[in-house]
């Protein structure tokens, strides 16, 4: 009994780690193409444009809010013509933002650049909508809905290590060749991922058959769970826009180190723990994720050294890891199967809301208390997180949809 329980499940882990790697590997090559202009594009707009830092922001900031707008579109569009069609449209749409950021640099006249640049911007929010609602749609239907923990798990790996190596590779391409080399790579890039999608099977458009689910529908099934992402994700953006002011503030070195640690924790848990959201459950393993990202929060705020800093850096990418897996499997049961590439959308635009909340609101803190009250702020964050997470284990679990 025992033999052929352990053959069951090296097939069924043959089967996920087949059905998922290709589209890893688009998130992957598709991400970098998000992640390698972001360090390139203050250096452009503002060394070779001379715009100033207020411009810089808009420019960088506007793509974020240009997903969260086009993730109904993206979602409806995956449930209505199928994963691979809202893939293989937003990746194409990716190329020409690239195309778009390369035209820019052609153009002498700062303002008109500036502009075309800035539509670049636009057109690429929902290309990350569609070719990232589409890959994990895609992969749920590719494996199955029991094993939905992982394929979140697996494809925010590809997604945080693009946008990790996206950074130097960035900078590197924009020392040595520019903005024009940054805008061809971005170009390039997405085309990677639209040949390898182009030799999977895809899957039939589900939306189709079963009239589809109004997106407040949506809303009211996965709120809680989405809400409670939206604050767990809180201290990740806290990490990224203030860890290294906090380590400059106080005359510390390391900061580089500390977001390494928060890096190799948060990659270390998802490879070697990505399937307990499937195995035990997202209520229980988010609450234990939280509860370390806590911890993690409070060490940084209570923090007198780089060493304690560190250590709390480190327990908040090891709570944050799973998080978002967890959650995604409460809210995708909850979810019709023939809508599921809406509420993939849904659910991930309350990444982008903690995203792009959470800048403007601890910066404002930060004024009045300093650098510590940003960590406190992501501490109570994380107390929310959890009291949404116990309220709503009281719940009966609602259906699974194949």
């Amino acid at each position: 009994m025992t033999t052929t329980t352990n053959k069951s499940t090296d097939a069924s882990t043959e089967t996920t780690s087949g059905g998922l790697l290709p589209l890893v590997a688009i998130v992957f090559t598709s991400f970098l193409c998000i992640g390698i202009p972001l360090p390139a594009l203050p250096l452009h707009v503002n060394g070779v444009l001379g715009f100033s830092a207020l411009t810089v922001g808009w420019v960088v900031g506007i793509q974020s809010f240009s997903t969260i707008f086009s993730r109904k579109f993206s979602g409806s569009y995956c449930d209505r013509h199928g994963p691979k069609r809202a893939v293989s449209i937003g990746l194409p749409m990716a190329s020409v933002a690239g195309l778009l950021y390369l035209a820019s640099t052609m153009i002498a006249d700062a303002g008109t650049s500036l502009v075309v640049l800035f539509i670049g911007r636009l057109l690429m929010g929902p290309a990350e909508s569609l070719f990232l609602t589409g890959t994990m749609t895609w992969g749920i239907g590719r494996v199955g809905m029991q094993r939905t923990g992982k394929v979140m798990a697996w494809q925010g790996i590809a997604m945080f290590a693009a946008l990790g190596l996206g950074a130097p590779v960035g900078i590197a391409i924009q020392q040595r060749f520019g903005f024009t080399g940054v805008a061809l790579t971005t170009m390039l890039l997405p085309m990677v991922g639209l040949a390898i999608a182009a030799m999977l099977r895809g899957l039939p458009a589900l939306g189709s058959k079963g009239g589809g689910v109004a997106m407040s529908e949506v809303l009211r099934l996965i709120w809680r769970f989405g809400l409670a992402l939206a604050l767990s994700a809180m201290p990740f953006a806290i990490i990224t826009s203030f860890l290294v002011l906090l380590y400059a503030t106080n005359n510390w070195s390391g900061a580089g180190i500390a977001i390494l640690g928060f890096s190799a924790g948060y990659v270390g848990v998802r490879l070697f723990f990505a399937h307990l959201p499937d195995r035990i459950g997202g209520a229980k393993v988010g609450a234990v994720s939280v509860a370390i990202e806590l911890v993690g929060q409070l060490l940084l705020w209570q923090s007198h050294d780089p060493i304690m800093a560190g250590l709390g850096t480190l327990l908040t990418g090891i709570g944050f890891s799973l998080v978002f897996p967890s959650m995604g499997v409460q809210a995708m049961a909850r979810v019709p199967a023939h809508s599921r590439g809406l509420a993939v959308a849904t659910f991930m635009a309350f990444i982008d809301l903690a995203a792009g909340l959470t800048g403007p609101v601890v910066g404002v803190l930060i004024g009045f208390f300093g650098y510590g009250s940003a960590f406190l702020a992501g501490a109570v964050a994380c107390v929310l997180a959890l009291l949404l997470m116990v309220s709503g284990m009281s719940r009966a679990p609602a259906r699974q949809q194949a």
